[in-house]
């Protein structure tokens, strides 16, 4: 594989699962979450966060398969679960600008809600799981390196973002991820109904 094919590989999986973990959509339950914290207890906050979603995202990836086998789950009934739940997901956001239901902050912020699961959700694990099995390993491994780094600088520079986008252009973005979360979501269904079909003699 030549080294283009690489990248085009990387930017395929870092943009969908970027999409899909949409930081810039939660910028305002961010805001909210750390709103009475000092500048020194936000960068805790968020280096927590990144740290425990990269390490909960590989986690899932390299075990999904060995938990789906223990329970009898095919890859593809995951790959139609997966896609009706990002379907679900999306019409959520457009319904209601967010995936999240009003949350009480815990004692480990960073770790919950913030990683887990306003960045790290059902669907960025589904899609994580995915790349695995369609790229080679560190394709996806360095995908989410990608991803929770610029996660990093956009929580890092929260303020400054959330000033320059206001929250009618934090909304905006949260609805066209949206929007491109239920393309990828209908993409997953049907790429497992096809390879499902043939599971079961059609």
């Amino acid at each position: 594989m030549s080294i283009a094919d690489v990248a085009f590989d990387l930017a395929k999986a870092a943009i969908v699962l970027f999409i899909i973990v949409d930081p810039f959509g939660n910028i305002p339950i961010f805001i909210g979450l750390t709103e009475k914290m000092t500048e020194t207890q936000k960068r805790k906050v968020f280096n927590t966060a990144c740290l425990v979603g990269f390490i909960l995202l590989l986690v899932f990836a390299f075990t999904g398969l060995e938990i789906f086998s223990i329970f009898g789950v095919s890859i593809f009934s995951f790959e139609i679960a997966g896609g009706v739940l990002l379907l679900i997901i999306a019409i959520r956001i457009l319904i209601s600008g967010s995936i999240q239901e009003s949350v009480e902050s815990p004692e480990s912020i960073g770790a919950v809600p913030i990683a887990i699961p306003l960045l790290v959700g059902p669907g960025a694990i589904t899609t994580t799981i995915f790349n695995l099995q369609t790229y080679e390993v560190y394709v996806t491994v360095l995908a989410v390196m990608v991803v929770i780094g610029i996660t990093w600088f956009i929580l890092r520079y929260l303020n400054t973002i959330y000033k320059f986008l206001g929250k009618t252009g934090s909304i905006v973005i949260a609805r066209v991820m949206s929007l491109l979360i239920a393309a990828i979501a209908v993409q997953y269904i049907l790429v497992g109904v096809t390879r499902f079909l043939p599971t079961i003699g059609y």
